[in-house]
């Protein structure tokens, strides 16, 4: 697997606005899937944040991380923020996942970032084997999620 950003791969942000919308729609109600193929365009100014990172084999999309300044309105003094981590379901248990966020982190840290958080509904566990540490539990859009953080200094 190759990670890349997706600036250099634009072509995959209509499979992943409806991987993502499928996974998340429900947490933005009314949220349609144009309106995150027209958003996911701001991952494509080659920033450091936001950016996402995708994990490729071939011409085969595996999944995605991005890095977001903000990714709950509930806490609007966190920031930035690790979100949209998906797995392509053809490819889960094989360490995309990890890799992933793992390569995230490394990003964020090479741009200075001393420290990510995170929401889950539920893949808490997951990201505690990754070294995150649990901040709350609380309902987010009518959801029960784990808020997480992890320091990166």
């Amino acid at each position: 697997m190759k990670i890349v950003n997706l600036v250099s791969a634009p072509e995959h942000i209509p499979t992943i606005a409806a991987w993502h919308h499928a996974q998340w729609g429900y947490l933005n109600p009314g949220g349609t899937l144009e309106s995150r193929i027209e958003r996911m365009q701001r991952y494509l100014k080659g920033a450091s944040v936001p950016a996402m990172y995708i994990g490729v084999d071939g011409e085969h999309l595996l999944g995605t991380a991005a890095l977001v300044e903000s990714d709950m309105d509930s806490h609007p003094e966190l920031s930035p923020w690790l979100a949209s981590v998906y797995v392509n379901p053809d490819y889960r248990k094989r360490g995309v996942g990890s890799a992933l966020v793992k390569h995230l982190v490394n990003q964020a840290k090479m741009h200075g970032v001393s420290r990510l958080y995170l929401f889950t509904p539920d893949q808490a566990r997951f990201y505690q084997g990754l070294g995150w540490e649990f901040i709350a539990q609380e309902c987010y859009r009518g959801t029960e999620v784990t808020l997480m953080k992890i320091d990166l200094v």
